[in-house]
């Protein structure tokens, strides 16, 4: 992994946006009917579960399932099995995919479709996101949940909003970077919470922290933070961003004011936020996914790089 190239691939998410949709309005996807199962590991995962949503939203039941998982969705005429590996080759996902050929319909999303993965697949769709310097899914995570959400029925023209949003957002981060990871830095771990149907939000940026500087970080649903996360918010010092849009935002923040917690915004402005960090469109969910986790992309590759020029990565 290497942050400079980290950083070069976050500043080129929305050129690789706009010629991922430029390429898919020119292509059929393939429909989809009957039962659905999004397979896949980590980021391809968290990317799941929101287009998983979008699906069941649109009439089409799905479900997304851990590559790895014990207990995994039989096979079925009726069943279309959709795996998704940026490498093309994560062995879970592989033989998670392969128990499905020649009974399932199967599909592979990949960035590299020549890969292994593709021998399992009656289709594969390839995600468009390039080669990866920084050796992070940060392009490819956006390409494969753009990805699937056009497979989900969603008209190109709905996310393309997001690549001058992302750029705005990117371009002016000198008025937001500093600041934001002034607040975060002295915190002992990091929350992420977003709402349910924008979970890979909230899971993706956690994994960023992880990854890149290694601050400890993780992701919570904004409703659910209110019966689970809730009690560490009593530990002085809590901080956490907030991918706003749910209902349960005023619960969260009424919760931080009474506890004095530090809860940053990003996106939707949140009243009581110790810090904004507004994007165009934050108020439409499907470009506010594609957006968001830019910005905390960007924050992990800064604090990754200052915390290697101070001697403190493990």
């Amino acid at each position: 992994m290497n942050v400079e190239g980290f950083r070069a691939d976050v500043l080129a998410e929305p050129a690789t946006l706009a010629a991922m949709l430029d390429e898919y309005s020119r292509r059929d996807l393939p429909e989809l009917s009957g039962s659905v199962v999004l397979i896949g590991m980590g980021s391809s995962r968290f990317a799941a579960l929101s287009a998983a949503a979008e699906l069941r939203r649109r009439g089409v039941a799905a479900v997304a399932e851990y590559a790895s998982t014990g207990l995994p969705t039989p096979p079925g005429a009726d069943v279309t099995a959709i795996a998704i590996s940026n490498s093309g080759r994560t062995a879970e996902t592989v033989e998670a995919l392969a128990r499905h050929r020649g009974t399932s319909r199967t599909i592979a999303i990949t960035n590299f479709p020549d890969r292994v993965l593709a021998a399992v697949a009656d289709e594969v769709l390839p995600l468009l996101a390039g080669e990866e310097a920084g050796g992070v899914s940060s392009r490819s995570f956006q390409t494969t949940l753009a990805l699937l959400y056009l497979l989900a029925g969603v008209e190109a023209g709905e996310l393309r909003p997001a690549v001058e949003s992302q750029d705005a957002l990117l371009s002016g981060a000198a008025d937001w970077l500093d600041p934001l990871i002034e607040l975060l830095a002295p915190a002992h771990t990091v929350y992420t919470v977003a709402p349910a149907e924008r979970i890979s939000s909230a899971l993706e940026s956690a994994l960023m922290l992880r990854e890149g500087p290694r601050v400890p970080a993780d992701a919570t649903e904004t409703g659910d933070w209110l019966h689970v996360d809730v009690y560490l918010s009593k530990y002085p010092g809590y901080r956490a961003l907030l991918f706003g849009g749910s209902r349960f935002d005023g619960g969260v923040m009424e919760w931080a004011r009474e506890r004095a917690s530090s809860i940053v915004a990003i996106g939707a402005p949140v009243d009581g936020a110790a810090l904004h960090v507004p994007f165009a469109g934050a108020d439409d969910r499907l470009v506010a996914s594609l957006v968001e986790t830019s910005a905390v992309e960007l924050l992990a590759a800064e604090w990754w790089s200052r915390r290697l020029a101070a001697g403190e990565m493990p």
